[in-house]
């Protein structure tokens, strides 16, 4: 009996400190994309959200769908194409390029009624429905895109665009974020919302962006509000975004160390929440 009673108790306390391996797809932009090509970060990021995911929940596996410069729209066009395959778990990390792009984010109803992919609402119902083909019991978290400053691209200058704190072609990244989170609230799933996350607003994104002062042709540590104010030229000015500027961003938009760390913290409680996380014992 005692030997019985011996081999139940490891048995139990085997499977209390265990738990099935889990599989992640993370699909995503440019920001998912550089978890696993630092060195197109000038290697200013050392970890993605995706590896400090991984290091801090055991079970989980990533498999890192992120495609550099992507919209929405472009992961729709080409969902059968990107040899997703099937999983327990599929983050969706997109719209900050829809915006930039000037694609409508349509409503709700292009969503419901499966309206194509016109508008990000319908392309989210192409996204979500593929991942649903690939895995009907799948759990899903949807990541809105993160608030944005100045954008200036640490290989190439001449790649910059302005920030959120202003509307492209009549729209705020804002209403990108609100339709992540009204895909979330209808389909009732898992929604990390980085754009109203207090530890990640755009005025603490970077430190400073470095620019000429008009009048005196002198470098100057510009923060926002101000900086917003103050033209850059990428033919003939520095970079803007020394070492010393990188705060939450180290470029303005891509996450540093520091912001991938709070992505990442969002991701973890998120799958803690839907009982996928064992911790690192």
């Amino acid at each position: 009996m005692k030997k019985y009673l011996i081999v139940f108790v490891v048995a139990f306390l085997f499977c209390s400190f265990t738990q099935k391996e889990v599989t992640w797809v993370a699909i995503g932009d440019s920001i998912t994309y550089l978890n696993d090509h630092a060195d197109e970060t000038g290697n200013r990021v050392t970890k993605g959200y995706l590896t400090r995911v991984t290091e801090q929940l055991s079970n989980v596996k990533y498999i890192n769908q992120g495609h550099n410069g992507w919209t929405s729209g472009g992961i729709a066009e080409n969902i059968e194409k990107l040899g997703l395959v099937k999983a327990d778990v599929y983050s969706v990390f997109l719209g900050t390029n829809d915006w930039w792009g000037g694609r409508p984010v349509g409503t709700i109803d292009d969503y419901k009624n499966a309206a194509g992919n016109t508008t990000v609402y319908g392309s989210f119902r192409i996204i979500i429905n593929k991942i649903r083909q690939l895995n009907p019991q799948v759990k899903i978290v949807l990541i809105t895109p993160l608030q944005r400053n100045d954008f200036v691209y640490i290989a190439d200058a001449n790649n910059n665009a302005y920030g959120s704190y202003k509307k492209k072609n009549g729209q705020s990244l804002e209403e990108f974020a609100n339709a992540v989170l009204a895909i979330g609230k209808y389909e009732k799933v898992q929604v990390v919302d980085l754009y109203h996350n207090p530890s990640l607003k755009l005025e603490n994104l970077v430190n400073f962006k470095r620019l000429k002062d008009p009048k005196t042709g002198k470098y100057v540590n510009y923060s926002y509000p101000q900086s917003t104010e103050i033209p850059f030229n990428p033919k003939t000015d520095d970079y803007p975004y020394p070492a010393d500027a990188i705060n939450l961003t180290y470029d303005g938009l891509h996450p540093s160390d520091k912001g991938n760390t709070i992505i990442a913290q969002s991701v973890i409680n998120s799958f803690k929440q839907l009982g996928l996380a064992a911790p690192v014992r």
